[in-house]
């Protein structure tokens, strides 16, 4: 396989993949929920984010592999262990794009709001154009998604350049920051916290990288610090510039450029969050095809085309995500309750690859992996009972394959 991926594009799959849609919607909220401590929410959430940053990108240096976090709990724990990690993992991704799709189609609805079957077709034909986008390969995917955080960046450094002109509306005061408050600031990381769920897609993809060990460190910790950068730029605009529009970026954009502003903003809200599920679907459909590699899935899925992409299973995972794309629309499936359900299965991906790491990285990542454990420990304790589904799934992947083994183990004693 061809590596194509150098660390300056490795950087911007990892931005647009965390940025997503939540750049222009999720600092509206964070400051609806704390204010102006919302800025010192995102300082800490970068903060802390950065030592699980650190730990995948040199897992994924010492150990590229297209299995990821699965690979890593293999090495470190044995292959039910790695199995059961990799395996939740495809259960969950199929729930998680539609999710994605749902909120990129957000931006859409800003422009038009379409009726009936409408928003179900938009949704499936972004399946369909994800498909277009995987099959030559990430190197196409890639450069594109460079040029699209290159040109989120320059939308967010122009409203600040440009907000300098403008007459501020805003109460902001020097003693607000300083009155901080814990309660605020952790209603404010509870909501942030999604937008950086995604660091771990990366890690599928650190074999397609030119130089795995030196340019996925980089890759991972710029992206998140650019990541971080964004939001609090981006909730300070909105902390500083209040206005009535539904999706407050659009309303500050508007003021400095009228009508343009609204399409400039839906449009790269829509492009970043097909660029989130594009990255999921490259990094999934390696998954699935080393499993298949490794005899734990049918052999057939392990085919690739003349890109050296698994086309096959692309297309399989692209499927099931229409499939269930089509439920959520149908049946009026609570976007909340996927969301939820997905970020606790992530929690237990990202807690097993940090106590993996315990085992598998050398002696000086134990600062980094600490801090990351005590990080997913936070996580895990403020998803309280949404957890359970992420459990449940958890101990009934890793029973079948236990039965599995020994099912096995009792044909070839005969």
């Amino acid at each position: 396989m061809s590596a194509t991926i150098g660390r300056w594009q490795g950087a911007s799959l990892l931005a647009t993949t965390l940025l997503g849609t939540g750049v222009f919607i999720l600092p509206q909220l964070t400051a609806a929920a704390a204010g102006e401590q919302a800025l010192i929410a995102w300082l800490l959430l970068t903060l802390a984010i950065i030592p699980v940053a650190i730990v995948f990108a040199a897992l994924a240096g010492r150990y590229p592999h297209a299995g990821g976090p699965a690979y890593f709990v293999e090495q470190a724990f044995g292959a039910t262990a790695g199995r059961t990690i990799g395996l939740i993992f495809l259960l969950v991704v199929p729930l998680g794009m539609p999710a994605a799709l749902l909120m990129g189609y957000e931006f859409i609805h800003a422009l038009h709001a379409f009726e009936g079957n409408s928003p179900l077709y938009i949704q499936l034909a972004a399946i369909v154009l994800l498909f277009a986008l995987n099959w030559p390969g990430l190197q196409l995917s890639a450069k594109f998604q460079m040029a699209l955080t290159l040109a989120m960046v320059a939308v967010v450094l122009f409203m600040l350049v440009m907000s300098g002109a403008m007459e501020s509306q805003t109460q902001m005061t020097p003693s607000g920051l300083a009155d901080f408050g814990g309660g605020g600031v952790m209603a404010a990381l509870a909501i942030a916290f999604w937008s950086f769920l995604g660091l771990e897609a990366m890690t599928h993809l650190a074999a397609e990288f030119k130089s795995p060990r030196e340019d996925m460190k980089l890759a991972m910790i710029g992206g998140t610090v650019l990541v971080g950068g964004l939001y609090l730029a981006c909730t300070w605009l909105v902390l500083a510039y209040p206005n009535d529009e539904s999706l407050a970026m659009v309303g500050i954009l508007q003021s400095l450029l009228g009508g343009f502003g609204q399409w400039i903003i839906c449009i790269l809200g829509l492009a970043s969050s097909l660029a989130t599920v594009n990255v999921y679907c490259a990094g999934t459909s390696r998954l699935i095809a080393s499993f298949s590699e490794q005899g734990v899935l049918p052999a057939l899925l392990k085919q690739r085309n003349r890109h050296e992409v698994p086309a096959l299973a692309m297309a399989i995972l692209l499927s099931l995500s229409a499939l269930v794309t089509a439920a959520v629309h149908w049946w009026h499936i609570d976007l909340e309750s996927l969301v939820v359900w997905v970020n606790g299965v992530f929690v237990i991906i990202y807690m097993s690859a940090m106590i993996a790491a315990v085992r598998l990285l050398p002696r000086g990542y134990l600062t980094p992996v600490v801090l990351a454990l005590g990080f997913c420990l936070l996580m895990a304790w403020s998803l309280a009972g949404d957890m359970m589904y992420g459990v449940v799934i958890t101990i009934g992947v890793a029973l079948a394959l236990h039965l599995r083994g020994r099912s096995k183990t009792n044909i070839a004693s005969i």
